[in-house]
């Protein structure tokens, strides 16, 4: 068996009925992982994920807003009970905000920081734990380039997407003693739903001028995905704490 195959492994993802956590599902299915455990808000396109993946693959579905859920646990503890032991958790979930820090709020802040680092946060802690984890357990945080470098109206976005990666870098020291690695991934403009809004917001010249900072040109999902693949195989056993940069070469500008 290949090092960088998921065969054996129990994966559960968040937001995973599009984007990012769609294609994260489809490619560890592809990869050969035995069984997901897929959790999103919207029920009809998480049964769209659900029908792209790999007839062998095991699957079970949680319907659920994980940022108001009291029973997150219990469900977890059910699907663990059905499928297996986690072996590995990619936490995709989030929300984008570009808007001018006039128009940053309290509010803002508390909603973007709720979904892309408290509770990826609060499901690893779940996922620490003995009866939920298998020997060895690997989670991937899913960052932004924007956590790295300074991008205007993103001030709430950016500042989550670098909690995200220091938080990862301290809950992989600390989860290590577990047999748990833990890495964030960073990536810039991908192809998805949230970026197509977020140019319909800032129209064609100011899209444009974010095409030009991408020397490879736009990510597609599955090349983020396929990163979070290596975290999670074998291949990658000796890697924690880090930040994988996957943006095209956004960055090195």
């Amino acid at each position: 068996m290949s090092s960088f195959s998921l065969q054996d492994k129990t994966i559960l993802i968040t937001g995973a009925s599009s984007g990012i956590g769609r294609s994260c599902s489809v490619e560890c299915s592809n990869n050969g992982a035995a069984a997901l455990i897929l959790i999103a808000r919207n029920e009809e396109e998480l049964q769209k994920t659900v029908m792209m993946l790999a007839p062998a693959t095991k699957v079970e579905t949680i319907i659920a807003d994980i940022t108001h859920c009291e029973n997150l646990e219990e469900l977890i503890a059910e699907k663990v009970d059905i499928v297996g032991k986690i072996s590995g958790f990619i936490h995709c979930a989030g929300i984008e905000k570009t808007l001018p820090l006039k128009k940053h709020t309290p509010q803002l802040y508390n909603d973007i920081f709720a979904v892309n680092v408290i509770s990826g946060f609060e499901i690893a802690k779940i996922l620490s734990l003995k009866k939920y984890k298998n020997e060895k357990s690997s989670f991937v945080f899913i960052s932004s380039v924007a956590g790295m470098v300074g991008e205007i109206g993103k001030t709430a976005y950016s500042a989550s997407k670098g909690a995200v990666v220091s938080g990862a870098r301290s809950l992989a020291m600390e989860l290590s003693r577990s047999n748990i690695r833990v890495n964030s991934v960073s990536p810039a403009m991908v192809n998805t739903p949230i970026l197509e809004k977020m140019f319909d917001n800032i129209g064609e010249e100011a899209s444009q001028e974010i095409l030009k900072k991408h020397p490879l040109g736009i990510g597609e999902p599955e090349d983020v995905a396929n990163a979070c693949v290596f975290l999670l195989s074998d291949a990658a056993k000796w890697v924690t704490g880090s930040n994988l940069v996957i943006d095209g070469g956004y960055s090195a500008q």
